[in-house]
C-alpha cells in the first residue's frame, strides 16, 4: 500500500467508528486472556500504530511493518519496529508470548506459510490473535481498494490452524451492523468505485452512532459467540509439535 494511503489510515485509525470499536472489542478479549505483565508482544502489520498504546498496557511491544511512512509514525510510540513484508524469518532475537495480526492475514499472499512462520516465532505456550474480514461472497471493490487477497469463514480459519494451534476462542463480530454492511458491499459490486462505501469517516453524528452500535458488541460477546458477522475474531495457543 502506498505511503499516501497510510497518511489517510492514520486519521482513520484514530477517528473512524470501525477502528475505534474494534479496539474496544480486542481490548475486551485481551483482558479475558489474563496476559502476564512482562509479556513480549509482536504486532504484525502495525500500520501507523493505532493499536500500539493499547498493546503496551499488556507488555513490551515490538512490530513489523512494510511501509516507511507508517514506520516513521509508529516509531513515535517508542517501540522496536522492523521493516519487512510478512512472512519472513523472525527479525528479532527473541520469541513472543503474544502475536497479533489485526486485519492483516487477508493481505498476505500465502497465509499458510505465514501461520507456519508465526508458530516458530511464538514461545511454547504463546498466543496468536487474529481478526479478518468474513465471507468470500462479500468480496467487493472495498476489498480491492484495501488490497485484500481474500475473506474468510470460521471453518476456513479452523482448517488453516489445524495441527499448528489450539483454538482458544472463535467468533464472528460486527454483527449488529451486518445487514447494512451487506447492502454497502453489494452496492460496491454493482457500482464499483475507487473510494468504496464505508471507508471514509462519516460525519460526527453518524460516526458516533455507528461507533456506539458496534462497541456494544463487546458486552454481548461476554455472554455469547456470534454465528455471523462481517469480521472474525480468533485466538489460539501454540501447539507443541
Amino acid at each position: 500500500m502506498e505511503s499516501f494511503a497510510y497518511k489517510d489510515i492514520q486519521n482513520q485509525e484514530k477517528n473512524h467508528w470501525w477502528f475505534k470499536a474494534r479496539r474496544e472489542i480486542i481490548r475486551e478479549k485481551l483482558n479475558k486472556l489474563n496476559i502476564k505483565k512482562d509479556s513480549t508482544i509482536l504486532e504484525i502489520g502495525c500500520g501507523t500504530g493505532g493499536n500500539i498504546p493499547m498493546l503496551k498496557k499488556y507488555g513490551k511491544v515490538y512490530a513489523i511493518e512494510m511501509d516507511d511512512y507508517a514506520i516513521e509514525i509508529s516509531s513515535k510510540h517508542n517501540i522496536q519496529i522492523k521493516k519487512a513484508s510478512f512472512p519472513i524469518e523472525n527479525p528479532f532475537e527473541n520469541k513472543f508470548d503474544l502475536i497479533c495480526m489485526f486485519d492483516v492475514l487477508e493481505h498476505i499472499e500465502n497465509d499458510i506459510v505465514a501461520l507456519e512462520q508465526i508458530k516458530k516465532m511464538l514461545t511454547k505456550d504463546g498466543i496468536l490473535i487474529i481478526t479478518v474480514p468474513a465471507y468470500t461472497w462479500l468480496y467487493s471493490t472495498h476489498d480491492k481498494f484495501l488490497h485484500h487477497k481474500r475473506r474468510y469463514t470460521l471453518s476456513k480459519i479452523e482448517s488453516l490452524v489445524k495441527n499448528k494451534f489450539e483454538i482458544y476462542e472463535k467468533t464472528y463480530f460486527n454483527t449488529l451492523l451486518f445487514p447494512a454492511i451487506v447492502i454497502a458491499r453489494f452496492i460496491d459490486k454493482i457500482y464499483p468505485k475507487e473510494n468504496s462505501l464505508g471507508y471514509k469517516t462519516p460525519n460526527k453524528i453518524v460516526n458516533f452512532i455507528l461507533f456506539q452500535i458496534f462497541r456494544f458488541e463487546k458486552y454481548l460477546l461476554r455472554l455469547i459467540s456470534f454465528k455471523f458477522g462481517s469480521s472474525i475474531f480468533a485466538s489460539f495457543k501454540n501447539k507443541s509439535s
